[in-house]
């Protein structure tokens, strides 16, 4: 978790787009409110859990879950 850093690149292991890092909060990733999605997400903060993270490459943080599922295991705060 040390190594990520804001705005960096959020992907899954299938190499799709899941988000922008907006900052680390304890054990979790808060994505930035513009990667949100639509309808009833829209305008909330998303966080992936450090335990999806599988490496970081570059600028990129790299789950190890796919995106979808990855975006079903986000939390909304």
């Amino acid at each position: 978790m040390q190594n990520i850093a804001e705005h960096m690149e959020v992907i899954g292991a299938d190499g799709v787009h899941v988000g922008t890092v907006d900052k680390i909060e304890g054990n979790r990733i808060k994505l930035t409110k513009k990667d949100s999605g639509e309808g009833s997400h829209k305008g909330h903060h998303h966080f992936i859990d450090k335990d999806l993270v599988a490496e970081v490459e570059g600028n990129k943080v790299r789950l190890s879950a796919k995106a979808d599922v990855a975006v079903t295991m986000e939390e909304e705060k």
